[in-house]
């Protein structure tokens, strides 16, 4: 996702005359690590920006994003990426998971009334969708593990992004931090009693937690998970609770909408009551960054995860 708290980081450097300098090409590889074996195996690649792979509730499949499309994708990478029948007005970005019962998807996107991301949650095909967060822009994260409530990221004032939850039913939106410094990515601890996300507020890009109905009055009940150079993005808990796994940027690294950096997929143990003093590990050194890992993708064993790759293509010119 763009957020534009961030465009001007990020906006397109000029060449003389005025000219932008053209975005560069990729090629995607989604890929899955196995935590046991230490053994990293591609399902997929292709020309073009592919993102954000979840898993399947029953451990089958793939859900990834490509041009505006959600895809089904073979963990045996035999067969060709097969579209949902997701509503041509509708433009999926890279934020979508499923149900903690896999009967329902979550997901953003824009459409021909905004511009601007919405959340949707659809049927498990992507098929019947309603929109659930009508406000723009707003990017779903992740389901509480009961299904009741979905996370996600939202810019109200244009000035800041914030974290809120919203019932997956419809219904209110409620805002869960109020911190000047921008938040992102939310997603729950299985257990439901947290919600991990990342944050510059302190300085730095780093994962904080705080309670699942909010970070209390000033947020003075949110707590920094990790504390080091590098920048941390995305966090995302193990289904079985023992694993933090989140993306890690070089320090100094402003946002994340770069695909062509030099980044690291880390964990940490999954804090218990109180956060102690915790050293990352690498899991993972690769090149990528936006579409990377925005949502879950672990295995609902926790054994494996799946993230994408990119590789840039050289110009013809």
């Amino acid at each position: 996702m763009i957020r534009a708290i961030l465009a001007a980081v990020f906006a397109c450097s000029l060449v003389p005359g005025g000219a932008s300098q053209p975005r560069p090409a990729y090629r995607s590889r989604i890929v899955v690590h196995d935590l046991k074996t230490n053994v990293t195996r591609s399902v997929h690649e292709a020309d073009g920006v592919w993102e954000a792979p979840n898993w399947s509730r029953d451990g089958r499949f793939l859900l990834v994003n490509s041009g505006g499309r959600l895809y089904r994708l073979s963990l045996d990478g035999a067969a060709a990426p097969e579209p949902l029948p997701l509503d041509t007005s509708l433009r999926a970005n890279n934020d979508h998971d499923f149900s903690p019962d896999g009967t329902q998807l979550a997901m953003s996107a824009s459409s021909a009334t905004s511009r601007q991301s919405q959340i949707y949650v659809a049927k498990a095909d992507a098929s019947d969708h309603r929109l659930v967060v009508s406000a723009a822009p707003s990017y779903f994260h992740g389901w509480s593990p009961d299904g009741r409530y979905l996370a996600f990221v939202a810019n109200r004032d244009g000035r800041q992004y914030d974290l809120y939850r919203v019932p997956a039913a419809g219904g209110d939106e409620q805002r869960l931090t109020v911190d000047p410094g921008a938040d992102d990515g939310p997603d729950y601890s299985p257990d439901g009693k947290w919600i991990y996300f990342n944050s510059n507020r302190g300085g730095g890009w780093n994962i904080w937690r705080m309670p699942a109905d909010g970070a209390g009055p000033g947020d003075r009940d949110a707590q920094r998970v990790t504390d080091d150079p590098l920048e941390d993005w995305f966090p995302h808990p193990s289904p079985d609770g023992t694993r933090l796994l989140f993306l890690s940027f070089p320090a100094g690294t402003a946002g994340h909408n770069d695909r062509n950096l030099r980044v690291q997929l880390r964990t940490v143990p999954m804090p218990g009551d109180r956060v102690g003093a915790l050293r990352p590990q690498t899991v993972v050194e690769l090149t990528g960054g936006q579409g990377t890992i925005n949502v879950n993708s672990w295995s609902p064993d926790s054994t494996r995860f799946a993230y994408v790759i990119y590789d840039v293509v050289p110009s013809k010119e």
